[in-house]
């Protein structure tokens, strides 16, 4: 199987990616959008990173080096909130135009001091379904050869419903792309088969539950919720 180009998908979609100064940038020539960690800096410092809702959903108490498969990455900010507090995170992003857009953002913020050690424990996989690379991992993890991810982060896209003008434009342009989630049971059933410690998945904090899966505790904001399936050890 070719490379798929991202460029050329982009522009079936009615879309265009064009290389600019600020970055790589996906425009409708109505509306512009990047990924850009720098305005993730804020939410960065140590004070408040600590009080992101999903780094406490995700803390992993006296584990040394953690590690994350993020399956949804989308635009990797909550990727690098997990990165920031010292998570290994493997980002999986098959829609080929969100993960170049991704990869510009990593390759950019790998250049900003401020940034440079969280983007360098973020690996993506551009490109690759999740279900598939989730479930490899699984089969590693049975016969022995990986060790259990500790979190697998799961985001699937759901309706918008932000009153943010931004953020309804990140999204009208995006699901020119990328569909939310359809077979939510086969995701969750993947995350769960390769052992990890917790799954931890992000809802409207009145959204429904996930493939119906009741979590063993939630963490709610104002905007999102984060349940959390914490399996039984072997």
């Amino acid at each position: 199987m070719g490379v798929v180009d991202p460029f050329s998908v982009a522009r079936a979609a009615g879309l265009e990616l064009i290389g600019k100064p600020e970055g790589l940038t996906l425009t409708d020539d109505a509306m512009e959008l990047r990924a850009d960690f720098a305005r993730m800096l804020p939410r960065l410092k140590q004070g408040r990173l600590q009080q992101e809702l999903l780094v406490k959903a995700a803390r992993t108490k006296g584990i040394e080096n953690p590690w994350a498969i993020d399956a949804t990455a989308g635009f990797g900010e909550d990727s690098l909130l997990l990165a920031a507090v010292g998570f290994t995170v493997d980002l999986y992003e098959q829609d080929c135009v969100i993960a170049a857009l991704l990869q510009d953002a990593l390759d950019r913020a790998a250049d900003d001091p401020a940034l440079a050690a969280a983007v360098a424990r973020m690996h993506l996989h551009a490109g690759e379904d999740s279900v598939a690379g989730l479930r490899h991992a699984a089969e590693l993890v049975e016969r022995g050869e990986l060790a259990a991810p500790d979190v697998v982060y799961l985001d699937p896209m759901f309706p918008e419903r932000t009153k943010s003008a931004a953020v309804k434009k990140k999204f009208q342009l995006l699901h020119h792309l990328e569909q939310p989630c359809a077979d939510e049971e086969t995701l969750v059933k993947a995350a769960l088969a390769v052992r990890p410690r917790k799954v931890v998945i992000k809802r409207p904090v009145k959204g429904p539950l996930l493939a119906g899966v009741k979590p063993s505790y939630q963490l709610a904001g104002k905007a999102v919720r984060y349940d959390v399936l914490v399996p039984p050890r072997p």
